[in-house]
């Protein structure tokens, strides 16, 4: 009875972390969209919608916490309870990067109109696949999808350089955009650290299933 009831639980908490994904897959791809589209409202929603992401982590956290202190999970238990907890960190901040992202575009200047660069657009689709695998991959506990998503992480690091040579040339031939060059090398930085926050799902979900964290034993 003890075991069936925690069981239930563990899955509940399974279906709050896919909920908030989903979310947070949603505020990816609407600040992507707002942004190619120069679309204010739709920015505007991503900003507004970051508290409900936080809100969903505040609660998931809750149930982590009750589960470990009431039920005593044993050693397998514990090691996907304490994944629960890093991962929606991250996705927490993933959240809030695409909500930054969104902040930028509602506070870019008409003045000027602007070009974005092939890079960025390839940096946020990489950003947005990643963020989308690393949740199935949470999902099918798929240590190797896990490993393969990891390696993508590079190709966003290569193209962030690229996006700064852009920039940097764009300040060579028209320094009067220096504010825009600026806000989209952000933008570029937040797509580079949603990879990394993917990244780190991907190495809980192999702690999850193995114990071992980044190679070292932890559970």
């Amino acid at each position: 009875m003890v075991r069936a009831k925690f069981e239930t639980s563990l899955e509940q908490l399974n279906n709050e972390l896919i909920k908030m994904g989903t979310i947070v897959e949603q505020a990816i791809g609407s600040s992507i969209n707002a942004l190619k589209n120069k679309d204010i409202a739709l920015a505007r929603e991503v900003t507004e919608k970051d508290r409900l992401i936080d809100d969903i982590e505040k609660d998931i956290e809750s149930k982590c916490l009750s589960l470990i202190l009431r039920q005593q999970p044993v050693a397998c238990d514990l090691r996907v309870v304490s994944t629960a907890l890093k991962i929606v960190t991250d996705m927490e901040r993933i959240g809030d990067h695409a909500s930054d992202i969104a902040e930028l575009v509602l506070n870019f200047n008409e003045e000027y109109s602007y070009n974005i660069t092939e890079h960025i657009l390839t940096m946020a689709d990489t950003a947005v696949r990643m963020v989308q695998d690393s949740i199935d991959a949470f999902v099918e506990k798929d240590i190797k999808k896990a490993s393969a998503i990891k390696k993508m992480d590079d190709i966003i690091d290569e193209l962030f350089e690229k996006v700064k040579k852009d920039i940097a040339d764009e300040l060579l031939d028209s320094p009067e955009k220096s504010n825009m060059s600026i806000n989209f090398l952000m933008i570029a930085k937040y797509f580079e650290k949603i990879g990394d926050h993917a990244e780190n799902i991907c190495d809980w979900i192999e702690f999850s299933e193995t114990g071992d964290y980044k190679n070292k034993r932890l559970l």
